[in-house]
């Protein structure tokens, strides 16, 4: 039989209601050695919590939910009780008296999994709703939780079973009946699904950039003022400014939040030749940094007039965002530096230490909803999902007009790629992928 669990399933610390959760064969009998009797299911009810030695330990109000319905499938009951740290820690004991033991990391929501209440796509939108920072975080997380990602895999699992129908047709009935060309009937469907699954990876970065944040970075000449404007953005004084070239070595990323978005803020060293070990470290990690964010703001002081701008031009690309600072002290001569690239930016004039800066943050926050905003759900929120749709992609690509010559072959392409995509839902998976999703749950869920 399985064990019973329990967790608290609020933040722990001082606070008016904390909620402990109980959840597997034994809940019934728990909740009537510490509550006395059961009330009616799913109905909120007053009791005095007692310990096995009769002492009280609350007022509490209880729910008792008997499976299967209930979030884990299983009979669940929750005690909301008061926040103090010696009353949860009375019912602790309690719990752990009647022979409960501390949920791990997910616990909960695997054996929700388990039982079938949610697929996995379902389960990992639990986990991003818990961790939502913002409105499109929430959103997205609402929407997976809500079985959008597990609807549109599911469509497409059902294309491919009608595919492997007409090649299976031609491998099992070869001497009956059916059409000659049966197995190329699948070929429009197989197109079909590789173009739509092509079309999700290429969109792949959306779903996970909701997710984790859009990044976005700084860069430019030392003393350029990214970090007045890594501050100026930010509101706060996030990085060191001083008047010494090369101040900032290593990378500062700090969150921020545009128009609803996560974004990721980065300040990084300038990039030149470097003087020292220390400081080449820190412009390479800047470059690095800077390669693979979603967005590169170019900061130019505006001012200068030495061209040393120009040590970042190798990293902007079209579509990035020039920012040229110091727009309060008169215009440097030289612009040489920016002719070659210039006309692929939209170029804004801003002064960090004055804090105008409303041009900037309008253009960061119109970019940053384009990017992130689509016209329907993203197929892909997690790396784990590109990955299988990749691979998925991989089998598709094996069955074309060729391949259907030995049709035995290409039905095996068709059902590798089906339970591909059947592990993104959790239709099928191996034991240490459920270990790591559900690992990164915070205890109580």
């Amino acid at each position: 039989m399985r064990d019973t669990i329990f967790a608290l399933a609020t933040a722990p610390g001082r606070a008016a209601v904390a909620v402990i959760r109980v959840s597997g064969p034994a809940a019934g009998s728990v909740l009537r050695a510490i509550a006395g009797r059961l009330p009616r299911p799913r109905r909120a009810t007053m009791r005095r919590l007692r310990a096995g030695d009769g002492q009280l330990i609350d007022d509490a109000l209880i729910l008792w939910m008997p499976g299967p319905d209930s979030y884990t499938g299983e009979d669940v009951a929750e005690l909301q009780v008061h926040g103090g740290a010696a009353v949860v820690a009375g019912v602790t004991r309690a719990l752990v008296a009647q022979g409960l033991h501390l949920a791990e990391p997910g616990e909960f929501t695997r054996r929700a999994f388990e039982a079938g209440r949610l697929d996995l796509a379902q389960a990992e939108g639990v986990a991003d709703l818990v961790d939502a920072e913002t409105d499109a975080q929430a959103r997205q997380a609402l929407a997976q939780l809500g079985g959008a990602l597990g609807r549109r895999y599911e469509a497409w699992r059902e294309t491919l079973t009608h595919a492997l129908a007409y090649v299976e047709a031609a491998v099992d009935f070869p001497d009956e009946e059916v059409p000659a060309d049966v197995a190329t009937r699948a070929l429009p469907l197989v197109a079909s699904l590789t173009h739509a699954l092509e079309a999700a990876l290429a969109d792949a970065r959306r779903g996970e950039r909701v997710r984790e944040g859009y990044r976005i970075a700084l860069i430019g000449a030392p003393n350029a003022g990214k970090s007045a404007l890594f501050n100026a953005l930010l509101g706060r004084d996030a990085a060191i400014v001083t008047p010494t070239p090369g101040t900032t070595r290593d990378v500062i990323e700090a969150p921020m939040v545009l128009d609803g978005y996560k974004v990721i803020l980065a300040d990084m060293a300038g990039l030149r030749l470097a003087g020292d070990a220390i400081e080449a470290e820190g412009v390479r990690r800047a470059r690095a940094w800077a390669e693979a964010a979603a967005l590169r703001v170019w900061v130019v002081d505006g001012s200068a007039c030495d061209g040393a701008s120009r040590e970042a031009a190798d990293l902007v690309q079209p579509g990035d965002l020039l920012a040229l600072n110091k727009a309060d002290l008169p215009k440097g001569a030289d612009r040489r530096p920016l002719a070659s690239v210039d006309g692929e930016l939209q170029s804004l004039e801003v002064s960090a230490t004055q804090g105008d800066i409303g041009a900037l943050m309008a253009a960061l926050s119109a970019r940053v909803v384009r990017d992130l905003t689509g016209a329907e759900f993203p197929a892909v929120t997690r790396v784990r999902h590109e990955l299988l749709l990749m691979e998925a992609l991989g089998r598709l690509s094996q069955v074309d007009e060729p391949a259907l010559e030995t049709p035995e072959l290409a039905a095996e392409d068709l059902r590798l790629a089906a339970r591909t995509l059947e592990r993104i839902t959790g239709r099928i998976g191996a034991e240490d992928v459920l270990d790591v999703v559900f690992g990164a749950f915070c205890i109580g869920k």
